[in-house]
């Protein structure tokens, strides 16, 4: 019999209908970032050991809407958007480990099942979503220009409930688009005991950052934010004490692999 084949499941003897290509993987978009500060302890529970809260401003927190186009090194993608585009929205805090600041994704949420399973590899806590971000266009009056003066605003919904309303203006230029976001991801990877034990199988703790990025100019603000309560959802555990900024700025960016910080199961 052939061997299985293909990067992640379901895996088969030509691998064809894996639901993700190997690495690396490619990503063009827009993403909107809005910093802000909530109460320490907040943050501090959402993170499990060994992490430890970042020494400076450790209850800063970024939410950013991202708006991706993705694709493999074959680029196969492109002649099929669908299997591309997809849209996103996730939380970031800043953490520390052996002396060293990361950034941690500590909520995530997407609109695409390839990019759901993508996450899940990397280590981020992805969930089905509805995610929608003003798009800039350079002609016409139905988008903003991305230039000073832009308006643009963010929604994020998961299982018919609103979590977050973003408005944000954009008055003027800025060197970069933030600092909670800005520093390699220390994330967990893990699996529960088949066995239904109270342990898990596989827990590892990985570091994994973009291998390459480049950007354009930046557009910064000021932003008006709201999250909301969900029976199924924590997002608004984060109370918004103070806002920090908001932030625009298009990328692209390569992933292609990240390392174990540590071993933590079995």
């Amino acid at each position: 019999m052939a061997e299985p084949q293909g990067f992640f499941y379901p895996r088969t003897s030509t691998g064809k209908a894996s639901i993700l290509p190997p690495p690396p993987w490619y990503y063009s978009g827009d993403l909107l970032t809005i910093e802000f500060r909530t109460h320490v302890d907040t943050v501090r529970a959402l993170l499990p050991s060994p992490l430890e809260p970042a020494p400076e401003d450790p209850g800063a927190v970024a939410i950013i809407w991202a708006d991706w186009q993705s694709c493999s090194e074959s680029q196969d993608e492109l002649w099929d958007p669908i299997r591309s585009q997809y849209r996103e929205c996730f939380v970031v805090v800043r953490c520390s480990y052996q002396g060293r600041t990361y950034s941690r994704c500590a909520y995530i949420w997407v609109d695409r099942d390839f990019a759901l399973a993508r996450g899940l590899h990397q280590g981020y806590p992805k969930k089905l979503g509805s995610i929608f971000m003003t798009r800039p266009h350079p002609y016409g009056k139905a988008a903003p220009r991305l230039a000073v003066g832009a308006r643009i605003g963010a929604s994020l919904a998961a299982n018919d409930y609103r979590l977050a309303s973003a408005r944000c203006s954009f008055t003027h230029e800025s060197p970069t688009n933030g600092f909670v976001n800005a520093h390699p991801m220390a994330h967990h990877r893990i699996y529960h005991d088949i066995a239904l034990s109270d342990r898990d199988a596989f827990n590892e703790l990985v570091e994994s950052g973009s291998a390459s990025v480049e950007g354009g100019p930046v557009l910064a603000g000021t932003a008006e934010l709201e999250l909301l309560p969900s029976p199924t959802e924590e997002l608004a555990e984060l109370e918004v004490i103070e806002v920090i900024g908001a932030y625009f700025r298009q990328v692209g960016v390569t992933w292609s692999g990240g390392s174990v910080l540590e071993r933590l199961a079995p």
